[in-house]
């Protein structure tokens, strides 16, 4: 019934009412006007009201005008100024109105115009003859121009209806992407915070593990271990700040890993006691894609620390092979596990997120008493 506004809006609008009251008023009392003058203001109120509520409340103002045309009919007055106000009524019923109010408001237009066109030929004060085949033609241009003068004020009421509802469908379209964005920005940054946070502690522990036997028989032994829980502490530590960085603040992606860093993680992997062979073959020719880059770099840092953790120190293999549309690796170590539980952590599902957003697939089953990682990577022709 009633729409929101801003008491701008309702201070704009009855300031409007007043002042459309002040100035179509005078002109109906003239030195021969009488008592239809008198008869005349509770029409120019009503009409007024009408203009007052047309966007608070365009069924009650459609209402308001109804009432204030029949009133001025059922007293026989001529046409007034303040009949205008019934344009603005119809174009805020179409522009603001319900859609029961906006169909009113268009059956209104056309039934206004058949309206004044009887009221005007046949009223008892405006006959002039009536409605004869004289004045036939005359009723037929008042009815058109009637016609036209309301339907004209509904047709542009809907007209910005509908750039309004375009307006706010564009709105909600950039909303409902920028949130998708800022979901899918959350996801990468939390399947990175993983990688590195699981990683990084993964081979933490086992150098602490390492350090705290060794100590007994090797004190070098445990300060190297020392050393390399501190060098990779460290290095976890400036990749959390920057993912925290990212999370905070709208910037760009920051430094992602490449192949070139693989030997740094392999060298982390085999500091903390993991027996780890490499094949690469073939080698990569020119410079892989960088989306592909880190997609292998990180699919090989989850599926090592899932060997660290899970291996009890077994040896584990890794097979690259880059071939000239793709790149496929293998990550195998000795497993008890016989099948793959539903929901078996982030550390699957964000490598199998990896391998699709690299366009890939990725498998990881136990299968004769190994738990392989295999992932194929399309990577076109290479530079």
């Amino acid at each position: 019934m009633f729409r929101r506004l801003t008491t701008t809006q309702l201070v704009v609008d009855l300031v409007v009412a007043v002042v459309f009251l002040a100035v179509t008023g005078p002109m109906l009392i003239t030195p021969q006007s009488g008592l239809s003058a008198a008869w005349s203001i509770p029409v120019s109120v009503v009409m007024a009201g009408a203009l007052a509520l047309r966007r608070l409340s365009p069924s009650l103002a459609l209402a308001a005008a109804w009432a204030g045309a029949l009133l001025q009919m059922a007293l026989g007055l001529s046409p007034m100024p303040s009949n205008i106000a019934i344009l603005a009524v119809l174009y805020t019923t179409a522009a603001y109105g319900t859609r029961l109010v906006l169909w009113l408001g268009f059956a209104s237009a056309f039934v206004g115009a058949l309206v004044i066109t009887l009221y005007l030929f046949l009223g008892p004060a405006f006959a002039g003859g009536g409605l004869s085949w004289h004045t036939l033609p005359l009723a037929l241009v008042t009815l058109l121009a009637a016609g036209f003068a309301l339907g004209l004020a509904w047709t542009c009421g809907a007209l910005v209806r509908s750039t309004l509802r375009t307006r706010d469908t564009l709105l909600a379209q950039q909303r409902a992407q920028a949130e998708a964005q800022a979901e899918q920005e959350r996801v990468r940054i939390a399947r990175d915070m993983h990688d590195v946070v699981a990683h990084s502690l993964a081979v933490v522990i086992a150098q602490a593990d390492g350090a705290r036997y060794a100590a007994r028989a090797d004190p070098d032994a445990a300060a190297t271990a020392l050393g390399t829980i501190s060098t990779t502490a460290r290095a976890a530590l400036a990749d959390v700040r920057l993912l925290l960085t990212q999370l905070r603040h709208s910037q760009g992606d920051g430094p992602q890993p490449t192949v070139a860093d693989l030997e740094g993680l392999y060298a982390q992997v085999r500091a903390a006691g993991v027996d780890l062979s490499i094949d690469v073959d073939p080698a990569p020719h020119g410079e892989p894609p960088a989306a592909v880059q880190i997609a292998v770099y990180r699919i090989l840092q989850e599926a090592l620390t899932n060997a660290l953790r899970h291996g009890e120190g077994a040896p584990v293999h890794v097979r690259l092979g880059w071939w000239p549309d793709r790149v496929e690796l293998a990550v195998s170590n000795p497993s008890r596990i016989v099948t793959v539980p539903v929901g078996s952590g982030h550390g699957l599902v964000g490598m199998g997120e990896r391998a699709a957003l690299a366009g890939g697939r990725l498998v990881a089953e136990p299968r004769d008493g190994w738990f392989t990682v295999h992932a194929t990577l399309p990577i076109g022709a290479v530079a």
